[in-house]
This record gives structure tokens, sequence and C-alpha cells, in this order.
């Protein structure tokens, strides 16, 4: 069974930081692409970032240069440390394999963790 925990969501002013953590409970973690995705009110869930099994990693233009994902394979954990935060990146942050890890025909996701980022 596959179980996806985010945590180290928060309210955090304009040019803070904070650090996104990630306890996957997925078989062969340490062979899969992981990302994390977001979505703010009224949008659709996207991917922000990804990291490979050997540790290269994507982002997005939104959050290049100021978000770095990392991953502990001893742990089955993926991080995202997020500095200089804006407000535009509010959103509830998820994280998955990538593409999605499907169950049944359906992607399964965690319940995400929410970042607020407001002064």
């Amino acid at each position: 069974q596959v179980q996806l925990v985010e945590s180290g969501g928060g309210l955090v002013q304009p040019g803070g930081s904070l650090r996104l953590s990630c306890a996957a409970s997925i078989r062969f973690f340490g062979t899969m692409v992981m990302g994390w995705y977001r979505q703010a009110p009224g949008t659709q869930r996207d991917l922000i970032a990804r990291i490979d099994r050997r540790g290269i990693t994507n982002y997005g233009d939104s959050v290049k240069g100021r978000f770095t994902i990392s991953r502990d394979n001893d742990k089955n954990t993926v991080y995202l440390q997020m500095d200089n935060l804006k407000p535009e990146d509010t959103a509830v942050y998820f994280c998955n394999t990538h593409p999605p890890y499907i169950v049944g025909n359906r992607p399964t996701w965690g319940q995400g963790t929410q970042v607020t980022v407001s002064s």
C-alpha cells in the first residue's frame, strides 16, 4: 500500500524559508523519480520540482533558484527547501512519484501540507 505523508508547511512572511518533508511508503523508492507538486485555490496541481534516483534535479521556472529538492533513499524521504518565498507560492504542496503513482487506475496522493506566504 502506498502512503505519502507531507509535513513542514505553515505561515511565513515574504522572503522567509520553509523546509518540507515527505515520508513515502513506496516499494522501490530509491529507483523512483520523485516530485513536489503544488495546487493553489482554483488552479490545477502542477509539478514544480523533481529528482531522479541519481539525484539529478529539474525545476519549474517559477521556483528555479529559490527551491531545492533533495532525497534520502535510506529514509524513503524527499525534501523541499524553499527560500525567498513569495505570496504567489501560497498553495497546498504534495509529493509523489513523477508521473504520479497509480493505484486502481487512479493517481494516489497524500493530504498535502499548506504553505501560506503573507505579511
